[in-house]
């Protein structure tokens, strides 16, 4: 299958590198210095050569800001059955874009950002496949997660903000609290390092990226609980309330089994 690949970044070069022993890949950026990073795969700086090219499948992994202007800048110059998909992990506009667009779709979100996780092995890892995508797109998406020994669930575009508002947001959040009151430590312990390379980490990502997640609409909600259960700690400590403190680490430790 000839195969073109919005954008040369982690994730970028990560499906080009997966992909390019199997089928014809090209990568598309118009940072050619990118390019220079992409190996067993032609590089395209410009439309005409993706024109040339002849994709029948496109994954647009641009950052999420650029996902939807990506696709109208190269869908004048892609055949018109080529499937187009992105990776996206925020959905929010794309559900109408793809209504209209008249290419077969699929749309997937790969839970394993290049941040944390160690792209060699993702057998712990999970992807999520949005059901509205076309048969065929879910069907190569779904072999191709299973190759990596990915846990696939299929969720609707609906379904997947919710799940996205719940399992990035509260992390996210939370982090971002942890760091907004931060202050050095001269001699940190383990726990507090673990934090703060997390934090790290989370901070190193595109802070679109970082406005988008916290920007869904289901976030408040989860936002709300956070400062519930903060507000019930806060009052356990000033308390200094034995029972209440044994029965809320109870709670969380049934949570996190």
């Amino acid at each position: 299958m000839k195969i073109l690949i919005l954008g040369a970044g982690k994730m970028g070069s990560f499906f080009s590198d997966l992909l390019s022993f199997d089928h014809e890949v090209a990568v598309f950026d118009v940072d050619r210095h990118r390019l220079r990073y992409s190996f067993n795969a032609l590089r395209f700086t410009s439309l005409e050569e993706i024109k040339e090219f002849e994709p029948e499948l496109v994954i647009n992994a641009v950052t999420v800001k650029y996902t939807i202007p990506a696709f109208e800048q190269v869908l004048p110059h892609i055949p018109a059955n080529a499937i187009i998909s992105d990776i996206a992990s925020v959905k929010t506009g794309l559900p109408e874009y793809y209504a209209n667009c008249g290419h077969p779709f699929v749309s997937t979100h790969p839970m394993f950002g290049p941040t944390f996780a160690s792209l060699s092995n993702l057998a712990q890892e999970n992807a999520i496949i949005i059901s509205e995508s076309s048969h065929l797109g879910k069907t190569f998406f779904r072999d191709l997660y299973n190759s990596l020994h990915l846990h696939v669930e299929e969720y609707t575009f609906e379904e997947h903000d919710r799940t996205i508002a719940y399992s990035l947001s509260i992390p996210f959040a939370s982090t971002l609290v942890f760091g907004a009151i931060m202050k050095h430590q001269d001699a940190p312990g383990t726990t507090f390092k673990r934090h703060m390379a997390i934090a790290q980490g989370l901070m190193s990502e595109d802070d679109f990226l970082l406005s988008e997640i916290l920007f869904n609409p289901n976030t408040p909600e989860q936002l709300k609980q956070i400062q519930h259960k903060l507000d019930e700690l806060r009052e356990i400590v000033e308390k200094r309330d034995s029972v209440a403190m044994k029965n809320f680490l109870e709670e969380v430790r049934h949570n996190i089994k």
